[in-house]
């Protein structure tokens, strides 16, 4: 079963459920205000496997990234070359 985000509308509290995929819609009820408030959020995943991992890459001497955009958002820590 998989692990499904969820916001609150009243508390903006945000929580996981694990629940089946026909179930992800119906209401949740939030652990912090105990509202039914709330809404399944778009999440993102993780994929595993591939022809070619991340550790087999060649960047040289220094990597720079990571995040969403390489670092160039600065918000994830890293800074633009």
């Amino acid at each position: 079963m998989p692990i499904y985000e969820y916001r609150c509308e009243s508390c903006s509290g945000k929580f996981e459920v694990l629940t089946r995929f026909a179930e992800r819609d119906s209401l949740q009820m939030c652990p912090s205000c105990e509202s039914t408030k709330t809404r399944v959020m778009v999440s993102s995943f993780a994929v595993a496997g591939g022809s070619e991992s991340a550790s087999s890459l060649d960047f040289g001497s220094e990597q720079t990234g990571g995040g969403c955009c390489g670092g160039a958002c600065g918000s994830c820590g890293s800074s633009p070359n």
